[in-house]
């Protein structure tokens, strides 16, 4: 079945009357039905359109006769001659409703919301108004409340039937357009097109903005009005984002790849569609709820602010600890609150970021235990998306595997876009975008060094924070605050980039011979890695103090084999750490508490070959020795006090052949250790480049 309507066989005037009935008529007989027979409806719907509905209620019970008592708290009740405001005269007519009825009728309660506070909790008029809602039976209530206030329980009670007129249906959108509005969206009027951005608008708001679309008649593009539509809708904190997917984002191809594949190119079919089984289909294909995981920095929210540009949509930014609160039911109203503007502005994505806040898995809460009460509140509102509503659901966090179970099944947060640290083409690509951006002009070798520079630990930050896309942002503004200050317009240079990364980080002030301590140390591992087979290259040696928690490090580059680990490998990792501690005793024949770190890493090494790999030797056999309990501490509770002792023994002897071996490394070429270390008390830092220069100069000597 086609979804293109013939202009012709649309409606030439609509009023707004007649606009509530093609779009409601289903529902509004539902009411009628059911006050009929004398049970209470309520109903949740805008304030703008409850006057239409009430009137269109009001003719379908004439022909029963009944009568309907619409109780706005406009008109005073007899006998009272000064105005006591809107709740106080409508409490006086309801009064008077209740106890001067003698037949049944309709009574009407437009702003029955008013009657309760924004937690849900009972007003004082409240009060006294429950015990007049129910004290007369003959009485049939139709309650109207807004959709951004609760009612209490009690007065929800009262009703056995509640309706929820939220947006118009999809199949009944064709009956709400003129033919002269439809020529505004070309020749071809396509109602499911306009459905994705209008599915949270009733049908008077609809009629009133379609009256006012402007343009010429059959345009080329319906560009125009869908963007006048779109400007109508989008509203609150809601933004409309102009984030390119491709340009503005740099790297993360993989990325890229699977939001493309599995989310915006079957919308993009979609919309191309004029199929309505079709369409359906491929709705039932597009998850709604989206969990965007990674560690902090990598652009999780970026992300879904391209999403929402590809596709047209609104997007709101929510932050988890702002939705709580201490007042009872407030936090879940916000929730609500929040899906409800979501929905009028559809198309529309919002975003929870560090949804692991209040959406932590339930049992595991520590506070006051609202967080129990929001997870209910947005799986109750997830689930009552349909499949024609155009509103997504994204949920940003470090930490998805705390995130509640209820959340991530089938139907929620299904789709999971895990977004890590960027690589060394990610962050080549981001980078590049900066640069064009800022007027940075780097050069290729700037680039270069950028690039490398940037794929370890973030210097002066804390221990074991890896570059990530913001940190490269901040880079690159560093760099481009140094160009304004100096009132440059060169090319930037790799100095000028070790000077961004480098220039506020608080170093220790250490020693002419504290220098000298830790440049031996560091000569020792960069020379022993340089004559152990498996060692990964060397990209940078420093001794400025510029890591979190060390005076000196090595820094390697990223190894061409991530995941296959062999015994060779573990063998010259425990030789590296060793040459540190090894120059020191054989050039200053002391030794510093500096290897304290290296001694502990090799001692884990060590006693993974023994106790998890079976590579420990022939004495403690291939057999792996470590337990499958968490909370040991790593050794099977079986083991006997010789079998320990045999492996400890076993951890010993590799520890020691790894000492033994770098010792023996560093003696043999004890010359290039005293001039690597001389280089390092007076560079305080050697690249890549600068250590290959170095070795090419000794051994041409």
């Amino acid at each position: 079945m086609s979804v293109i309507i013939p202009e012709n066989q649309l409606p030439q005037e609509l009023s707004a009357e007649a606009a509530v009935e093609a779009a409601y008529a289903g529902t509004l007989s539902e009411i009628a039905s059911d006050l009929v027979r004398g049970l209470p409806v309520l109903v949740e719907c805008d304030k703008d359109l409850m006057p239409f509905l009430f009137m269109n209620v009001r003719s379908r019970l004439r022909p029963h006769q009944l009568r309907c008592l619409f109780l706005d708290g406009r008109t005073p009740p007899e006998g009272q001659q000064m105005p006591q405001g809107l709740i106080a005269t409508m409490i006086g007519q309801l009064r008077d409703a209740v106890r001067g009825a003698v037949e049944k009728r309709v009574v009407v309660l437009p702003h029955l919301d008013l009657l309760a506070t924004s937690q849900g909790a009972l007003t004082t008029e409240a009060k006294e108004v429950i015990a007049l809602l129910y004290e007369n039976p003959e009485l049939v209530w139709l309650g109207f409340k807004d959709p951004s206030f609760p009612l209490p329980r009690v007065i929800e009670n009262l009703f056995p039937h509640r309706v929820s007129l939220l947006g118009i249906p999809r199949n009944r959108l064709s009956q709400l357009v003129t033919q002269k509005e439809s020529r505004k969206f070309g020749r071809q009027f396509n109602p499911w097109a306009l459905y994705k951005y209008v599915s949270g608008m009733n049908a008077v708001r609809l009629r009133k903005l379609l009256s006012t679309l402007e343009g010429e008649d059959y345009p080329e593009s319906p560009a125009r009005a869908y963007a006048q539509i779109r400007q109508a809708t989008s509203g609150g904190k809601l933004e409309i984002p102009s984030v390119d997917l491709e340009t503005q984002l740099g790297g993360y191809d993989k990325v890229k790849k699977r939001l493309r594949s599995e989310i915006l190119d079957v919308l993009t079919r979609k919309d191309e569609c004029s199929n309505a089984e079709e369409i359906s289909r491929l709705e039932g294909l597009i998850p709604r709820g989206m969990i965007f995981w990674g560690p902090p920095g990598t652009g999780k929210t970026l992300f879904a602010k391209a999403m929402a540009t590809a596709i047209g949509a609104a997007i709101t930014i929510v932050s988890g600890p702002e939705l709580k609160s201490r007042w009872v039911g407030e936090s879940e109203e916000n929730l609500r609150q929040i899906f409800h503007k979501a929905r009028q502005s559809a198309p529309a994505i919002i975003v929870f970021d560090e949804l692991d806040s209040f959406a932590a898995a339930r049992g595991t809460y520590t506070g006051s235990g609202v967080e129990h009460s929001m997870v209910n509140q947005l799986l109750t509102e997830m689930d009552g998306f349909s499949s024609d509503e155009l509103v997504f659901v994204v949920g940003t966090t470090n930490f998805v595997e705390i995130l509640d179970p209820a959340l991530l099944r089938p139907g929620r947060f299904e789709f999971h876009l895990h977004i890590p640290y960027p690589d060394k083409d990610d962050r080549r690509a981001i980078l590049k975008i900066y640069n064009a951006s800022m007027k940075l002009e780097m050069t290729d070798d700037a680039l270069d060094f950028a690039v490398r520079r940037t794929g370890d630990y973030v210097e002066g930050a804390s221990a074991g924070t890896r570059f990530s896309g913001d940190h490269l942002n901040a880079l690159c503004r560093a760099l481009a605050r140094i160009r304004l200050r100096e009132d440059r317009s060169g090319p930037t240079t790799e100095a000028d980039i070790d000077r961004a990364l480098t220039e506020w980080v608080e170093r220790p002030n250490m020693t002419p011979a504290e220098e000298k301590v830790v440049a031996t140390h560091e000569a020792g591992h960069a020379v022993v890695s340089l004559f152990c087979k498996h060692a990964t290259p060397i990209e940078r040696i420093s001794i400025r103090g510029d890591s979190a928690g060390a005076l000196g490090f090595v820094q390697y580059q990223d190894p061409a084999h991530r995941y296959v680990v062999t015994r060779g490998q573990m063998l010259d990792d425990l030789c590296i750490l060793m040459g540190g501690r090894e120059a020191e005793q054989l050039l200053l024949e002391d030794i510093s508490i500096g290897s304290a770190g290296d001694l502990d890493r090799a001692t884990e090494i060590a006693r993974a070959l023994v106790e998890n790999f079976g590579m420990g030797g022939p004495e403690v056999g291939v057999v792996s020795y470590a337990s499958e309990n968490p909370r040991s501490d790593g050794r099977r509770s079986c083991l006997s006090a010789s079998q320990l002792e045999l492996l400890d023994k076993a951890v010993a002897r590799l520890l020691l052949e790894a000492k033994e071996r770098a010792a023996q490394i560093l003696l043999e070429h004890r010359a290039i250790v005293e001039l690597l270390r001389d280089e390092l008390v007076v560079k305080k830092s050697l690249d890549a480049k600068a250590i290959s220069s170095f070795l090419s100069n000794r051994e041409s000597q």
